[in-house]
């Protein structure tokens, strides 16, 4: 029988986005409504958008794919940041666990968006650079709502 090697590589990735002709407000709002933040991410189970409350959604990809997400709200300050940890499993294997950041700073034009994450990423089953292109797509498909 043939044991896995497991490990951990940890990692810290910054992606920022400009989102023109939408404050920090109204980006905030696509965070922190279950509806509106439907529209960009998956479908949330639970969604307790408060300190102290947690996030929860599970999805299938057409592939058969199964994702679990679950994340604890550290801090919110309104219209300027958000801090949660958050796990995530693929087809029941844990794969990472990390810390988010996600700041809403005001420009001239609307609002830049930095979102930085702390992450442990388990045995191989994703990895830093996976992550960041994900949450890069992610906040490309949150902006197409400004756009509308």
């Amino acid at each position: 029988m043939m044991t896995m090697q497991r490990k951990v590589e940890h990692a810290v990735f910054t992606v920022e986005r400009v989102y023109n002709g939408a404050n920090p407000e109204r980006v905030f709002a696509a965070w922190s409504n279950a509806e509106t933040k439907a529209k960009w991410f998956a479908k949330s189970e639970v969604f307790e958008f408060r300190t102290g409350g947690r996030e929860v959604n599970r999805d299938t990809f057409p592939d058969g794919t199964t994702v679990s997400f679950e994340a604890h709200y550290q801090e919110i300050v309104a219209d300027e940041r958000i801090v949660y940890s958050y796990s995530l499993d693929m087809n029941g294997n844990r794969v990472s666990v990390s810390v988010a950041t996600i700041e809403f700073q005001p420009t001239d034009e609307g609002t830049k968006l930095v979102f930085t994450e702390s992450g442990a990423f388990l045995d191989g089953h994703d990895t830093p650079a996976m992550r960041e292109h994900g949450t890069g797509i992610m906040l490309d498909m949150l902006g197409k709502l400004f756009s509308e």
